[in-house]
C-alpha cells in the first residue's frame, strides 16, 4: 500500500490549525484561575481587615472603661481625691488581712459577715467628705483585698 503524502500533509495542517484555535481557551482558563485565586487572596484580606477592626474597636472600648474607671480599675463616685484614696487603700489592706485570716482558719468565703466590711469606716473623718461615698469606696476595695488575702496574695 502506498501512503498519500496529500492526505498525512492535510492531518498535520488539520491538528497544527486545532491546536491553534485551542490557545486562546487555554489562556482564558489560566485567567480564570489567577483571578480565582485574586478572589480568594482578596476576601482573605477582607477577613483580616475586619478582625483587625473588631479588635480596635474592643481595645478602644476597654481604654474608655479604664478611663471611666480610673487607673486603679476602680469606678469614680466624685468625692475629693484623699477620700477615695483614704477609703481605697482601708479597704483593701483591711480586707487583705481579714481573707487571709479566714483562709488560715479555713472558714468560707464571706466578706460581707466582717464587721470591718458592714461599718466602713475605718480611717474615716469628718474633714474627708460624705460619709456614705467613704463607705461605698472601702467596700469596693475591702472586697478585693478580701479576695487577693484569701487566695494567698
Amino acid at each position: 500500500m502506498r501512503s498519500n503524502g496529500k492526505g498525512l500533509l492535510t492531518k498535520v495542517t488539520m491538528l497544527a490549525m486545532s491546536a491553534f484555535l485551542m490557545l486562546p481557551l487555554a489562556s482564558v482558563a489560566s485567567a480564570q484561575t489567577w483571578g480565582y485565586g485574586q478572589d480568594r487572596r482578596d476576601r482573605r484580606d477582607d477577613r483580616r481587615d475586619r478582625r483587625d477592626d473588631r479588635r480596635e474597636d474592643r481595645q478602644e472600648r476597654r481604654a474608655e472603661r479604664r478611663a471611666r474607671r480610673g487607673n486603679d480599675g476602680y469606678p469614680n463616685y466624685g468625692g475629693s481625691f484623699q477620700l477615695r484614696q483614704t477609703a481605697l487603700n482601708a479597704g483593701y489592706n483591711e480586707g487583705i488581712k481579714e481573707g487571709r485570716k479566714d483562709n488560715q482558719r479555713n472558714e468560707r468565703y464571706d466578706f460581707t459577715d466582717e464587721s470591718t466590711y458592714q461599718k466602713a469606716t475605718k480611717d474615716y473623718s469628718s474633714r474627708l467628705g460624705d460619709r456614705s461615698l467613704y463607705q461605698r469606696y472601702l467596700r469596693m476595695a475591702f472586697e478585693n483585698g478580701y479576695n487577693d488575702g484569701y487566695s494567698g496574695y
